[in-house]
């Protein structure tokens, strides 16, 4: 099992709660330390995670999981509401970068993504769910790549591309309906074609039989 499955499974479902994304995580700081930060337990990973309630109203969370060396399990350590949820910096709008700062109401972090992929991810489905689950008070989101913010999310691509399959298959059909509709004509044309034949051929021989 995938220490994300797992998360979902230990941290947010006995609580009700379905976990929509993850991105593990370090602090960024000046000096240069291991991805592994120590703590007062010892080393640890650390993952901020998104979920939402399944009773209604739905209540979407933003929440700081660590794993401690050692531990199999996982921990919740500090949870905010999306509203609280006050700013999304990801710092360069130009490139593909790991760090972002989230800010709330009172604490402001800065981390760094295992990758910049995985924080693009987490970045796409915090603004859709953000959309979608507030009507206002909706977090701001500033130096983020436009794929991030535009049409280019993930779910977006994706019913693009159902659409796209739908839309060239209905044309297939169009094109071949058209085809069998002119085949059709020209059947027709040929049954008429015959059977006019065979009346101009049966009064030639009743003619010649008088």
């Amino acid at each position: 099992m995938s220490a994300k499955s797992a998360i979902s499974k230990e941290v947010f479902a006995p609580h009700d709660e379905r976990m929509l994304a993850a991105v593990q995580v370090k602090r960024r700081t000046k000096k240069k330390i291991p991805f592994l930060a120590t703590g007062g337990q010892g080393e640890y990973l650390t993952y901020i995670c998104l979920s939402v309630t399944n009773k209604k109203p739905a209540l979407v969370s933003v929440t700081k999981v660590k794993q401690f060396e050692g531990s199999s399990s996982f921990v919740r350590r500090s949870q905010w509401t999306l509203e609280q949820l006050r700013q999304v910096n990801g710092i360069d709008p130009n490139r593909d970068c790991p760090e972002f700062d989230l800010v709330f109401e009172n604490s402001f972090d800065q981390w760094v993504a295992s990758t910049a992929s995985e924080k693009c991810t987490f970045f796409q489905i915090l603004h859709n769910i953000s959309q979608r689950y507030l009507s206002d008070k909706k977090p701001e989101f500033i130096n983020c790549q436009s794929k991030v913010l535009g049409g280019n999310s993930i779910l977006h691509s994706a019913a693009d591309s159902v659409t796209s399959a739908v839309q060239k298959a209905s044309q297939a059909l169009n094109e071949r309906g058209e085809r069998l509709g002119r085949a059709e004509e020209r059947t027709a044309e040929m049954m008429n074609s015959s059977q006019q034949f065979a009346e101009t051929a049966h009064k030639l021989a009743m003619k010649h039989k008088c």
